[in-house]
C-alpha cells in the first residue's frame, strides 16, 4: 500500500482515492459540509487554509493544506512542477 502525505505529515492510501478537486466551488462546499454532517470529514489542515480536497472511495473527504496540483505530483511520482505543466497542457 502507497500513503501519500497530504499535508504536516498526515497520510492518505493513496488507491483508495478517488479525486483531488479545488474547495471553491459550490458543489465542493456542499460535499464537505455533507460528510461533516455524516462524520466522515477528516480535517488535515491544522487551521490553515483548505486548498485541495481529497475524496476516497469510501466516501471520506479529507481537507488539504496543500495545492492540488501537489498532491497529484506526489501521486504520480512527479514534482509540484511538473505537475502544474502537466494541467497548464491539458494533460
Amino acid at each position: 500500500m502507497k500513503l501519500l502525505n497530504v499535508g504536516f505529515g498526515n497520510m492518505v492510501a493513496a488507491n483508495r482515492i478517488i479525486s483531488i478537486v479545488s474547495p471553491e466551488s459550490a458543489p465542493i462546499k456542499r460535499i464537505i459540509s455533507d460528510s461533516r454532517d455524516k462524520g466522515q470529514l477528516v480535517d488535515a489542515t491544522y487551521g490553515r487554509r483548505t486548498r485541495a480536497v481529497i475524496i476516497s472511495d469510501s466516501g471520506y473527504v479529507i481537507l488539504s493544506p496543500l495545492q492540488p496540483g501537489t498532491i497529484a505530483g506526489r501521486l504520480g511520482g512527479k514534482s509540484a512542477d511538473d505537475a502544474e505543466e502537466d494541467a497548464d497542457d491539458g494533460g
